[in-house]
């Protein structure tokens, strides 16, 4: 009799211990809705995890990861993931600039690119992209919470792609030459006779101005900045060279700058010369898009570092080395605190497609100008 008991106790403990088991690698069968999820984007062609342990599993087979960014800050981002995961071996590498961008594109388009996981999808040449990206259903698992990243940060249409951060228009000037009272508190203001004439800086590659489509529309948008051109600002090739020209003196006024590139400049001007100023609608732009491309030879720890850079902690590094350039869409970030209550135009997903087709009818607009190096009337 006592034998009997043991024996029926100890299938007792293996059918308990079966169905545990079964209960955490099938989880999906317990999760109406997960398995769902994961049939219909099965169906449409995607991969859709049902496991956050599946993913860190693989990742420690793989043990390896190759980044290739356009985020500054992908020192501190490695160094922040490897202390998550040191069980992976990461290399990064920055890539920037238009030219590279398109280099880059033709290279994944012939299939060339054999060495990255996860890559840069730069937003000049978005549209080409997608069908060249590893189809894990990104949005499917964030919204599902197999991936820790908030669901505003994945195009919704392509399911594949993050965008990491956001990017916010302001105005920025330097308060000896001009005070905070004379500086415009709407866009329409730069058009006002006191600013014509080489009196306020102007990009000739207007990427905050675009931001502006959303909620302002095409006629717009196009109109003001034949207005704008019409000003004879002083224009500039780059947004760096414009905020320290702007620091050190030279010029007082920048329309349509990043808050980003202003609040590093602004760090670098111990005088505190240079300051900013939010004018409403405040023009947002998500960015630094990043995926996992086709033929990656670690995909499961490409996963984890897409989902690393939008976690809080992700998010954090950002903030602290791009600077300030943290998703409008990670709660409690700097940016979402910076934009709260604000009048905004959010160039987000649904408008992400027409970026490159709007930067160049906003050029057109401008009348093609070229880089000079006048200095202001004052």
């Amino acid at each position: 009799m006592k034998v009997a008991f043991l024996v029926k106790r100890a299938a007792a403990v293996l059918l308990v211990w079966f169905w545990g088991t079964s209960s955490t690698l099938h989880g999906a069968a317990a999760n109406p809705e997960l398995l769902k999820a994961k049939r219909e984007a099965e169906a449409k062609g995607y991969i859709f995890l049902t496991s956050h342990n599946e993913i860190i599993a693989e990742a420690k087979k793989e043990g390896k990861l190759r980044v290739l960014s356009g985020l500054d800050s992908m020192k501190s981002m490695r160094e922040a993931f490897v202390k998550r995961y040191p069980f992976i071996d990461v290399y990064v590498e920055e890539i920037t600039g238009t030219d590279a961008g398109q280099r880059f594109v033709m290279e994944v388009k012939a299939n060339a690119v054999r060495d990255w996981d996860v890559i840069h999808v730069t937003s000049d040449f978005y549209n080409e992209f997608p069908p060249y990206l590893r189809k894990f259903d990104l949005l499917g698992m964030a919204q599902q919470g197999i991936l820790n990243i908030p669901v505003g940060m994945v195009d919704p249409r392509n399911r594949t792609v993050v965008a990491l951060t956001s990017s916010v228009t302001v105005v920025a000037y330097n308060r000896i030459l001009i005070s905070s009272e004379k500086v415009p508190g709407q866009w329409e203001d730069f058009l006002k006779p006191e600013f014509k004439g080489k009196k306020f800086v102007a990009d000739v590659r207007p990427l905050g101005l675009r931001g502006l489509m959303p909620l302002m529309g095409s006629d717009w948008v196009l109109n003001f900045c034949r207005k704008l051109a019409a000003q004879e600002p002083i224009w500039v090739s780059g947004q760096t060279r414009g905020l320290t020209s702007m620091a050190a003196g030279e010029y007082p006024l920048f329309a349509g700058v990043n808050y980003h590139s202003t609040m590093r400049a602004v760090k670098k001007n111990p005088k505190g010369n240079l300051q900013m100023k939010l004018v409403e609608p405040v023009p947002v732009r998500v960015s630094a898009t990043e995926g996992i491309i086709n033929n990656a030879r670690n995909p499961y720890a490409a996963l984890l570092w897409l989902e690393f850079e939008g976690s809080p902690e992700g998010q954090e590094v950002i903030d602290k080395h791009e600077p300030l350039k943290s998703s409008l869409y990670s709660r409690g970030s700097s940016v979402a605190n910076l934009i709260s209550g604000k009048k905004l135009s959010v160039l987000d997903w649904d408008h992400f497609a027409n970026s490159p087709e709007w930067m160049g009818k906003i050029v057109e607009a401008f009348g093609f100008p070229k880089a000079e190096d006048a200095r202001p009337n004052r």
